[in-house]
C-alpha cells in the first residue's frame, strides 16, 4: 500500500511538471520559431562564418557580442569551420538546427550547397539569414550586406587605377571560387575597368582560398607570368595582405601597386611601407552588430522598416524589401592615416 501511494505521488508530480511545461510553451516566441523557450528568455542567434579565427570574422563576432550586451534579449552564438570548407560549414549549421536556435545566420563558402540546409532550418521553424556573403537562391529571410556590390567594385578599381596612373595591366587574387560576394565584386571591376579605364586591362583572376601564404605565392607567379604587370587586387581579407607581401618580397614597391579588401591592422604595415596603396572595407564590428540586431528583429517578429535606427553608430540603416537586403552603408577607404581607428 505504501509503495502504491508513493507511485501515485510520483505520477501526480510528473503530470504537474508536464502541465507547467505546456503552459510555458504557449508563451514562446513568434509562431513557427524553434526552441523559443519561456517568455522573457533570450533569443539565440547563431552565426556561422566562412572561417573562424581570422581577424575579419572575429571582428564580426565582437560586434555580435556587443549587440548581445546592448539588446539584452539576444544570445549570440558563434561557430565556424577552421578551414574554408563548405561541407564542414553545412555540418555546423545542422548542429544549430538540432540545437533548436531561433535564428541561423551564415556567411556561406558555397551559396548553392548551403541553400538546401537553410531550407531544412526553415522547415523546422528557424529563421534564416545571410550576412557578409549572400546565398541569393536560398530561402533566407534577410541578407545583411556590408556595402553595395557596385560601390565596393568601383572603390577597389578607382583606388588601384589612381595608383597605377589610370592605365596598365593588373590581376586579381580572389579567395573562394564560389563566394557570391567576391564574384559579384569582380564582375563590377571587370565592367567598370572596361568602361572608365580603357587603357587598363585585367589579365587574370586566380583563387587562393582563404590562404594568405597561397595568395602571396600566386601573386608572385602572376608577376613572373606578366613582367609588365603594374597592379594586383587582393579580393578578400587573406589575399589583400598576401598580394602586398608578394610585392614587398619582390622589391617592387612603387612599381607594382596593390589594393584589397583587408582589415586595418593586418594591412597597416603594408600601407605604411607603400606595398599597399589602400584597403577597401567597412566597419566590420558594426556589421556583426547589425547582424545580431537583425536576428533579434526576426526572432521577435518585428518588421524591418525602409530606414532603421539600429544604434547611435547605425542611425539610418536601409532595408530593401524587394531583395530582402539590409545595407550597412558605404565602403570605407583604409589608409596608413586612419588604420589605427580600428582595433582589428
Amino acid at each position: 500500500m505504501r509503495r502504491l501511494v508513493n507511485r501515485t505521488a510520483v505520477i501526480a508530480g510528473l503530470i504537474a511538471v508536464l502541465a507547467a511545461a505546456g503552459c510555458t510553451q504557449k508563451n514562446n516566441g513568434p509562431a513557427g520559431s524553434a526552441g523559443g523557450g519561456a517568455e522573457g528568455a533570450k533569443h539565440q542567434v547563431a552565426f556561422v562564418p566562412k572561417l573562424q579565427g581570422i581577424p575579419y570574422f572575429e571582428a564580426m563576432n565582437t560586434g555580435g557580442k556587443s549587440a548581445e550586451q546592448a539588446l539584452g534579449d539576444v544570445t549570440w552564438l558563434y561557430q565556424g569551420p577552421t578551414q574554408a570548407d563548405a561541407a564542414a560549414q553545412t555540418q555546423i549549421v545542422r548542429s544549430f538546427i538540432q540545437r533548436g536556435v531561433q535564428v541561423i545566420v551564415v556567411a556561406p563558402n558555397d551559396p548553392d550547397s548551403m541553400a538546401p540546409v537553410l531550407k531544412e532550418a526553415q522547415a523546422k521553424g528557424i529563421k534564416v539569414m545571410t550576412s557578409d556573403t549572400d546565398a541569393p537562391n536560398s530561402v533566407r529571410d534577410v541578407f545583411v550586406s556590408q556595402a553595395s556590390t557596385q560601390k565596393i567594385g568601383e572603390a577597389l578599381t578607382d583606388n588601384l587605377l589612381k595608383a597605377m596612373g589610370g592605365k596598365g595591366k593588373y590581376a586579381i587574387v580572389s579567395c573562394g571560387e564560389t563566394a557570391d560576394n567576391l564574384n559579384s565584386w569582380i564582375k563590377v571591376q571587370q565592367a567598370y575597368t572596361a568602361q572608365k579605364y580603357p587603357q587598363a586591362q585585367i589579365v587574370d583572376v586566380v583563387y587562393a582560398g582563404e590562404d594568405q601564404a597561397k595568395s602571396t605565392q600566386m601573386a608572385a607567379d602572376l608577376m613572373n607570368a606578366h613582367p609588365d604587370l603594374t597592379g594586383l587586387v587582393g579580393e578578400c581579407t587573406s589575399s589583400a595582405p598576401g598580394v602586398a607581401q608578394a610585392v614587398k618580397d619582390a622589391n617592387k614597391i612603387g612599381k607594382v601597386f596593390t589594393v584589397g579588401l583587408g582589415t586595418p591592422q593586418a594591412m597597416k604595415p603594408y600601407l605604411t611601407d607603400g606595398s599597399s596603396s589602400g584597403a577597401i572595407l567597412w566597419d566590420v564590428e558594426q556589421l556583426g552588430y547589425l547582424t545580431a540586431w537583425a536576428g533579434d528583429q526576426l526572432a521577435t517578429g518585428k518588421a524591418l522598416q525602409p530606414v532603421n535606427h539600429v544604434s547611435d553608430k547605425l542611425p539610418s540603416v536601409s532595408w530593401d524589401a524587394a531583395t530582402k537586403t539590409l545595407l550597412l552603408g558605404d565602403p570605407l577607404v583604409i589608409t596608413k592615416d586612419n588604420a589605427d581607428q580600428f582595433n582589428y
